[in-house]
């Protein structure tokens, strides 16, 4: 595709987010997907898919039609052209209307009723299902979601929301080795140079990581955590290399199963592959960028990132997009914590460090809070907000209400959450309830409004020996931010004292008893708040 066609497609594809966006929510109140079988076949002829999909909804209000997302066939066949739908024997009428298929029953269905639908179809997928070649130039197929996508080659409620158990049977040319959610249930030789491959997930997942990869690989089982068998699907060309670096899987599984709670899924394989992101959470089958493959193990932060999804965001999901950070503003501070855990206090502080500059650098030109419900367009909730900042809240968090209160917190909403949909108001119940302590002001302050206090921080000599003046200003064109400031006091004999001063209005002056002449002084010494200058 040329660099024209390609801009195209994405903005295309950009429009329809904000168009689905719009259309998604009410439904979620009528229905609730709760299976899907994809079966789906894959040519080296065309880019062309032929799917048959069966989809079991329980009905929650009375309708005598419902929608489900799957693009309609545009010019140039890009999109999907449904060709038969049925519920059991009875054939449907059905309708297709850009990002939607609209489904209509002859009689109105009850509220509590089951059913299970066929759908037909086939196309090229304009988006979410990516077919191109791979950098060694062999043909590959990866799906590819984020945020909801999956509805330009799957018929699904294409939401977070709406999580349900998937399967898929692929398909393909024999020489295709195919990776999927769940365990495989059956490869089987078909004629023809054919072979079909089964794949099942019994735990509920959100669309958004529901997948297939198909591409020729190298296949390492890496070994097992508490009866998990964890693979390496690499390209052939990089095998050794990959078999290397995927295998510290090993090293970060058991952190999370022993400090949040039991792995939902039945395997986790970590796949090199095409998706347009560093990495995939795809639950139970990760899919990493080509380069992550070096030799040199150096992308332990991206595994551990893309582990810590399979407790937060897979598994324990947003219920809608703009409470994105309960996804990645956990997986980027548990790749944090696991570092502190593996490496050391002093590695994770520098994680830390990174990650408050890239706030700092992002408040300076964005005014958007955590929590931003503006946004139409889902790709933009990829920020520094719901990344770093993310993770700088629970890591304030966790200095508030301290270390057993912040796991007890954790362990216990992840219990309640654990293949379920939270928004942050639940986790904020559940931590105060941990911690003892009113959470309200600290979520308010640092998830709803935006920006970060900016200090500029003076002492001089207050007169009497052994005393000082330091004076804190909030330079931030906001209202004043609320919080502790740890200062490190250097006196001119070697010695040092920590203090802890209660920030609260705009300008404080305080004068503080110091044990010795005072040399300098350090703000946040052991790098608890998040701050500029």
């Amino acid at each position: 595709m040329n660099k024209r066609s390609l801009l195209l497609t994405i903005l295309l594809a950009l429009l329809s987010l904000a168009i689905q966006a719009q259309s998604v929510i009410p439904r979620l109140s009528q229905l609730d997907v709760l299976h899907y079988r994809f079966e789906l076949t894959l040519s080296d002829q065309s880019d062309e898919i032929g799917g048959t999909a069966h989809i079991r909804i329980k009905f929650l209000r009375e309708l005598s039609e419902f929608t489900l997302d799957l693009t309609s066939r545009q010019s140039g066949k890009m999109g999907m052209l449904v060709t038969n739908l049925q519920e059991g024997d009875q054939a449907l009428d059905f309708r297709q209307e850009g990002e939607s298929l609209v489904i209509t029953f002859p009689s109105p269905i009850k509220p509590g009723d089951e059913k299970e639908f066929t759908i037909q179809y086939s196309g090229i997928p304009i988006d979410g299902l990516i077919i191109d070649s791979n950098k060694f130039g062999k043909r590959t197929f990866f799906g590819d979601n984020w945020p909801n996508r999956a509805h330009h080659w799957l018929p699904t409620v294409d939401h977070p929301s709406d999580k349900a158990s998937v399967e898929f049977i692929v398909t393909a040319p024999e020489h295709y080795q195919i990776i999927a959610n769940g365990l495989q249930i059956e490869e089987t030789n078909l004629p023809n140079g054919q072979k079909l491959t089964h794949w099942s997930e019994s735990a509920p997942l959100p669309t958004k990581v529901m997948v297939i990869g198909a591409a020729a690989f190298a296949v390492q089982r890496a070994g097992e955590v508490s009866g998990i068998p964890i693979s390496s699907w690499i390209y052939p060309e990089d095998r050794k290399a990959g078999f290397y670096d995927y295998a510290q899987a090993l090293n970060v599984l058991p952190f999370f199963m022993e400090k949040v709670g039991p792995y939902s899924y039945e395997k986790l394989a970590n796949v090199q592959s095409k998706t347009r992101y560093g990495g995939m959470e795809n639950a139970s089958c990760i899919f990493y960028y080509e380069g992550s493959v070096t030799g040199d193990r150096d992308q332990e932060a991206l595994i551990a990132h893309e582990v810590a999804h399979q407790w937060f965001g897979n598994s324990a999901s947003e219920a809608n997009w703009f409470h994105v950070w309960l996804s990645e503003g956990f997986a980027t501070y548990f790749t944090i914590l696991y570092f502190e855990d593996r490496h050391g206090r002093a590695a994770a502080q520098e994680l830390l460090l990174e990650d408050r500059d890239q706030v700092i650098d992002f408040a300076a030109g964005d005014d958007s809070p955590i929590i931003d419900q503006t946004v139409t367009n889902y790709n933009e909730l990829l920020n520094v907000n719901s990344y770093q900042k993310g993770g700088w809240v629970l890591h304030m968090l966790r200095r508030k209400v301290g270390d057993e209160a912040f796991w007890k917190g954790i362990r216990e909403y992840y219990r309640q959450f654990q293949n379920r949909n939270a928004l942050t108001e639940d986790f904020q119940k559940i931590m105060e309830k941990a911690s003892g302590q009113k959470l309200g002001d600290f979520f308010e302050q640092w998830l709803y409004r935006s920006g970060l206090p900016l200090l500029n921080v003076q002492w001089k000599p207050s007169g009497k020996r052994n005393k000082i003046r330091v004076t804190i200003q909030q330079t931030q064109e906001a209202d004043a931010f609320r919080f502790p400031l740890d200062i490190l006091v250097k006196t001119t004999n070697g010695n040092s004292e920590r203090i802890t001063l209660d920030i609260k209005d705009t300008v404080e002056s305080k004068v503080i008893k110091i044990k010795g002449e005072v040399s300098s002084i350090e703000l946040d010494p052991d790098v608890w708040l998040l701050f500029g200058e």
